[in-house]
């Protein structure tokens, strides 16, 4: 008896260590397969939307709000009463009664997870509003390359178009994009030679007229301070509201006699050749009037696109089965002469997604999801899709992202059945 009861007692001891090693091996366990599934599950949703959107349909997004993980641990110790023939002199009734000692531990996760809809208001107002300049320029700053973030998130430069009417439904016809993608090449080929920087110069901006010296100055120039103004003095020994401002500019190195990278980018977007110092401005420039598209401007003016109209571009990179082009399934692009354009000389580059009918994606696929009947996927060994896709989702991620103070999740699944 005394042997069952120190049996008893060391397997108890051995579920109770048991039990507390279960959860740090959870955590060890589970953490990266939520990781994984997040992050490929993002980029498929990512990818089924600009497929959607290559076919004119409507793009739909689920976030992840919420991932909450329940685990339950069950421990179990029986003493199993059986009886053997009784030994001599050990007999009670011919039989000899013993405990069979039982211990089993189980354990179960039962995660719940939480998913917003992203289709509200705020959600439709970002997707609609164009990228900031400092935000483009952030980026451009980045490893990514100038011509490539230029390329996916401006709509022209200097009123020279890229591809504008990509920046929706596909066009019926061929779009404006071979003038703006030389100047972009000569920018890039710049950057690469290290004759050119974007940089941010502090500027002192004035906000009102000169006012004379007075006895209100004083109490004006406080409350100036507290909304983020200065009061300063000018030449007129009056006194006038500024503020100060970081300036985008694009600084030119020293360039060599007749470069042809610079001539031809100075040409492209009607820049002055002897400037090494533009601003950087949006939507400042008249496309009407004669001097806003003349040579010799001193400022490079941006129009940005918005995420919808980025993802819009991007979907003309998409390849679509010839029988879905033939029935109108798919919308198609002619050129002049109404032969079939080839959108992969836009796109080339930037990013292109294949298609291919079968039951699973091909194995070479980095990323791939299934629509009308067909495997849409960026293969793995194009390292410029990659990139570009990469990109894509961060930006997504910056400008959709669920924010502090979002309302609860509209759609909250456990996944234990019940």
């Amino acid at each position: 008896m005394m042997r069952s009861v120190l049996v008893c007692a060391l397997l108890t001891t051995s579920l109770v260590l048991a039990g507390c090693a279960l959860g740090p091996r959870m955590i060890e366990i589970n953490r990266l397969r939520y990781n994984d599934s997040v992050k490929v599950t993002t980029e498929r949703q990512l990818l089924l939307n600009i497929v959607r959107l290559r076919y004119i349909d409507t793009p739909s997004s689920l976030s992840v709000t919420t991932i909450a993980e329940q685990p339950e641990i069950v421990a179990g110790l029986k003493a199993i009463p059986f009886f053997t023939s009784a030994a001599a002199g050990n007999s009670f009734g011919g039989y000899a009664g013993s405990i069979l000692p039982s211990a089993e531990l189980s354990g179960a996760v039962r995660p719940t997870l939480s998913y917003s809809p992203l289709d509200d208001q705020e959600f439709t107002r970002r997707l609609f509003t164009p990228i900031t300049l400092e935000g483009t320029l952030y980026i451009s700053k980045t490893t990514w390359s100038a011509s490539t973030v230029f390329r996916l998130y401006l709509e022209n430069m200097n009123w020279v178009s890229n591809a504008e009417t990509a920046s929706g439904p596909t066009p019926r016809v061929a779009p404006d994009y071979e003038e703006f993608q030389s100047g972009i090449q000569a920018l890039q080929r710049l950057q690469d030679r290290k004759l050119m920087a974007f940089f941010s110069e502090d500027r002192e901006e004035k906000l009102t007229d000169p006012v004379p010296q007075g006895a209100g100055v004083a109490a004006a120039a406080v409350e100036s301070a507290k909304a983020g103004f200065e009061y300063r003095g000018d030449s007129t020994n009056g006194w006038v509201v500024t503020r100060k401002q970081k300036q985008p500019i694009l600084r030119i190195g020293t360039i060599p006699e007749g470069d042809a990278d610079w001539a031809a980018f100075s040409r492209v977007f009607h820049l002055d050749p002897d400037c090494r110092s533009f601003d950087i401005t949006t939507d400042s420039l008249d496309p009407f009037l004669a001097e806003g598209k003349g040579a010799g401007l001193r400022q490079i003016d941006l129009e940005t696109r918005s995420l919808i109209q980025v993802l819009f571009f991007v979907s003309q990179g998409v390849d679509v089965p010839a029988e879905h082009v033939a029935s109108g399934v798919a919308p198609s692009t002619t050129d002049a002469d109404g032969t079939p354009f080839d959108w992969h000389k836009v796109m080339h580059g930037l990013l292109r997604v294949h298609c291919v009918a079968g039951k699973k994606p091909p194995a070479t696929a980095h990323v791939a999801v299934p629509y009308k009947g067909h495997w849409f996927y960026i293969d793995e060994s194009d390292r410029d899709s990659k990139s570009t896709f990469s990109l894509l989702m961060e930006l997504s991620r910056l400008e959709l992202g669920v924010r502090t103070g979002q309302q609860a999740p509209l759609l909250t699944l456990p996944l234990n059945g019940r």
